[in-house]
């Protein structure tokens, strides 16, 4: 087979059109939009960043509100709110955002040296502070906007704050690893479909079951956390240190290295 012949095999695969693109196809997509995520100038990523921390922050109260006075048990509970809270990965991938803990996928691009480190620590550094500040905003607006006067919101609000500020340091870093696992997959998913639809339909599936599994995304953590400590949480600002610290680097290993390091490892080096 001539080199020629390879480079036809996806577009002959894809005979309807509406195929999945196959595992190393989305290698080459993930480290292609690497390469052009690194790159965007700081005013675009800065603004796209804060729409990340909005669109979790949305997911995130969406999960508040469903999980609220419901009678089906533990793990339907945690299910249904799983799948509200994946609006927030929807609106990112379909919409358009820059997330710090999806970022962690340019890391392939990194290890290819498409991406310098300072660009890599650029993008991460930027999307992370401006996750935070979406988020803490948003919280800001759901308070406002009386919310959490509704039903019991605002005693599950103050529950998920204070569980996560109860987490020790390991607890919370393993939890972040998990969860970015399964939040990098999703992304992975995403970028294997054609639709919507399918993109969709990727990232329910994994947010659910980091959702489910009582994980931790430090993004969330940018709106749960304060939007808790808002309506009566106990809490101040070493225990949010102690929750983020350990959560945004179990995150970095698990999606730098649980995903983005071994997809590399199998469909990256040269």
């Amino acid at each position: 087979m001539t080199e020629q012949d390879r480079e036809r095999l996806p577009s002959l695969s894809n005979v309807t059109g509406i195929d999945a693109y196959s595992p190393a196809e989305i290698a080459k997509r993930i480290e292609d939009t690497g390469v052009i995520k690194a790159a965007l100038p700081l005013s675009k990523l800065a603004m796209l960043g804060l729409l990340a921390g909005i669109f979790i922050g949305l997911g995130a109260a969406f999960y508040t509100a469903v999980i609220t006075g419901n009678t089906l048990g533990f793990g339907l509970t945690r299910l249904l709110g799983g799948v509200a809270f994946s609006l927030g990965l929807v609106l990112v991938v379909v919409g358009g955002a820059e997330l710090f803990t999806g970022n962690n996928l340019i890391v392939m691009a990194w290890a290819d040296r498409r991406v310098s480190t300072g660009a890599l620590m650029r993008n991460w550094t930027v999307t992370y502070f401006t996750n935070a500040a979406g988020g803490i905003m948003l919280a800001v607006m759901v308070y406002w906007s009386g919310v959490f006067e509704i039903g019991d919101v605002k005693e599950t609000a103050i529950r998920i704050a204070e569980n996560k500020l109860a987490l020790d340091f390991g607890g919370a870093f393993f939890r972040g690893v998990l969860c970015n696992m399964l939040v990098c997959l999703a992304v992975w998913l995403s970028l294997a479909a054609r639709s919507v639809i399918g993109k969709t339909v990727a990232i329910v599936f994994p947010v659910s079951a980091f959702v489910a599994l009582g994980f931790e995304h430090s993004v969330a953590n940018f709106y749960l956390i304060p939007a808790g400590l808002f309506v009566g949480a106990e809490g101040g600002l070493i225990d949010i240190a102690a929750n983020l610290i350990p959560v945004t680097l179990g995150n970095i290993v698990g999606g730098a290295g649980g995903v983005a390091g071994v997809y590399w490892i199998i469909y990256g080096r040269s």
